[in-house]
Parts: C-alpha cells; sequence; structure tokens
C-alpha cells in the first residue's frame, strides 16, 4: 500500500534537507543552512504524524528518523558553527600556537563537530528512554539546531569583531553538548486538551515568543530557545517533590 510509505518518504526528506543545510553550512551561507533545518523540521514533525494518523509505525521508520535526525540537528548546524568559527578572529593564543606544524586557528574550529556526536547520543537515548512520550529530558535536537542557527545567522556581524567571542562560542558548544544530554526534564508542546488549565506553561511560553521574535527577529529564535531551556528549569524546580 502506497500510504505505509509515506512516513518514510517524508523522513528521506527531512535527511535531504539536512544534507542541504549542511552543504549551505560549509558554503559560508548560514541564512540558507538555517531555512534547510526548519524545513527538515517541518517533515521531522510530520512523518511522526502521518506515522500515528495512518498507523503505519515501524521499527524501520524509528530508525530511519534517527538518522535523518542526527544529519539534519546534528551535523548541520555543527556545520554551522566550523564556517562561523574559521571566520571568526581568534584569540592570540590560538593563532600563535601550533599542533605538529598545524596552527590551533586550523584545528579548533573542528571542535563544534562534538556537538553532532552528542546530539547522536541524545537521539539514541531518547529511542530507549520510555520517560520521554509527553516530554522531554534533556534538550531535543530540532531546539538545539534551531538555537545555533539563529545565534549565527543574528549575531553572525558581532561575533566577528571581537576575538573574545570566539572563546564564549566554544563555551557555548560544551553547555549545548551538556544539555542535550543532561537528565534536566524539559516541556514539550503537546497538548491533550486546549484548556488553560494543565498548559499554563505550554501558553505562556507561547506568548511569549510573539514579542522576542517580533523585536529581535531571527535572532530571536536562539533567545526563545534559551527562554524554553530556563522555563523548563524553573517548572521543575517548582514542582512538587514526592
Amino acid at each position: 500500500m502506497l500510504k505505509k510509505h509515506i512516513p518514510n518518504t517524508l523522513t528521506c526528506s527531512n535527511l535531504i534537507s539536512g544534507c542541504v543545510a549542511t552543504s549551505m553550512a560549509f558554503a559560508g551561507n548560514p541564512r540558507m543552512a538555517l531555512l534547510w533545518i526548519v524545513i527538515g523540521a517541518a517533515f521531522d514533525f510530520f512523518d511522526g504524524m502521518s506515522a500515528r494518523l495512518l498507523h503505519v509505525s515501524s521499527p524501520i521508520g524509528k530508525e530511519l528518523d534517527s538518522l535523518a535526525d542526527i544529519v539534519t540537528f546534528g551535523v548541520a548546524p555543527s556545520a554551522i558553527i566550523f564556517t562561523e568559527l574559521y571566520v571568526m578572529d581568534a584569540p592570540a593564543a590560538v593563532t600563535n600556537l601550533s599542533v605538529c606544524g598545524t596552527s590551533l586557528r586550523q584545528i579548533v574550529p573542528y571542535f563544534a563537530f562534538v556537538m553532532a556526536a552528542f546530539s547522536a547520543l541524545r537521539l539514541a537515548k531518547f529511542n530507549l528512554d520510555e520517560r520521554q512520550t509527553s516530554s522531554f529530558i534533556g534538550l531535543p535536537t530540532p531546539a538545539n539546531a534551531l538555537y545555533w542557527g539563529a545565534l549565527i545567522v543574528g549575531l553572525s556581524p558581532y561575533l566577528e569583531k571581537d576575538s573574545f567571542a570566539y572563546g564564549v562560542l566554544l563555551f557555548m558548544i560544551c553547555v549545548s553538548c551538556w544539555l542535550l544530554v543532561a537528565e534536566i526534564p524539559m516541556f514539550a508542546l503537546k497538548f491533550k486538551h486546549w484548556g488553560w488549565k494543565g498548559n499554563e506553561v505550554k501558553y505562556i511560553f507561547l506568548i511569549s515568543c510573539i514579542p522576542l521574535l517580533l523585536y529581535f527577529g531571527i535572532a530571536g529564535l536562539s533567545i526563545i530557545i534559551a527562554w524554553y531551556v530556563v522555563l523548563s528549569i524553573i517548572c521543575n524546580r517548582l514542582k512538587p517533590q514526592n
């Protein structure tokens, strides 16, 4: 039957979007790379939805979905950061030091791909973790990818002005890697009903996103993801302990 191939076709479209995003990143076009990450995220949303609606979920679909997500939400944002680190002003310590005759300036940008490895680890944990049916444990890979894409696109002129930003970016990569696998509960935008009660946090988050996007533009998307993490931590702290 044709319908059983629809979810996997959408998943493969997600994978292709991730490949295009990665190529755009290496070509020095982070704006287009972010666009293709967003397109991939749309395919990622609809493949799961179509599988549930058509009742054609399969083990191969689950594995294929993770493989596609690694490319779109792991490799592609890492490539965006890699390219950005290459054009940023590096501190003198990085520029002047070398390893086996190769300047650290040429080596350090590859550190960005550590995030791709942590994204793969996060996806593997998600597949095995039965606690993540209605919420998440750790930062979802699509959110992490959108954060980095929006950050680079929106703030690259400022990042490239000061060598101090180079070290900050490397530190932020470490924070991102930790958040991907951290045992921190984070809410999901899944609604069982549309009433206020029980959905307060979700509605507060969605309403707050509007002014952030209107005022900050693309960079606002990275602020929204950061706000999502902070709000999740606050809600977790305020949640009554059993």
